[in-house]
């Protein structure tokens, strides 16, 4: 996306949502998909990715919720990179309120006021709404991307997402 005039608009999905339990890092499963498909991609991307061993592995509403929260402020887009590094490099709980309320900080969004808006829960409902918009685009997967007309889902290599850029632009 670097040098393109393009925007990019984090929406909140969770693949497991509360109820359902999420899954251990240990589990076949995350196992496979992160030696066999994340891992590749990720170091050909040249993009630092460890797999949180947090088990089971955390549910994010709150996160989503936080993330709603930074929008308004605009500051989205850095609090979202600030999750995923805390997840993916260094391993941290993002489904606790209090790791979740010092990101917020570093990110530069008021805390008191973060973890205030967390607590109330005021952001549940446009959360729940983006997770129903997800499910009617026939979102099963994360990430997915939509650019102009076309959905990427899954992590792609840097071609296909230059190349929907491109398609896009045209």
């Amino acid at each position: 996306m670097e040098g393109k005039d393009v925007d990019i608009e984090w929406l909140p999905f969770e693949l497991r949502p509360y109820p359902q339990e999420t899954l251990s890092p240990h589990s076949d499963y995350i196992q496979q998909a992160w030696h066999q498909r994340i891992l590749p991609i990720a170091d050909q991307l040249g993009v630092t990715m460890n797999l949180n061993m947090t088990d089971p592995q955390p549910h994010t509403h709150l996160a989503h919720e936080g993330l709603l929260f930074a929008k308004e402020q605009d500051l989205g887009n850095a609090y979202a990179h600030r999750l995923f590094k805390a997840f993916y490099e260094e391993g941290l709980d993002i489904g606790d309120l209090s790791v979740l309320e010092r990101l917020a900080e570093e990110t530069g969004l008021e805390s008191a006021a973060f973890r205030t808006a967390l607590e109330e829960r005021r952001y549940s409902a446009d959360r729940e709404a983006s997770q129903q918009r997800a499910y009617e685009e026939g979102v099963q997967a994360v990430p997915t991307f939509f650019i102009g007309g076309q959905k990427l889902t899954g992590l792609q290599g840097q071609q296909a997402y230059e190349q929907a850029l491109a398609d896009e632009m045209d």
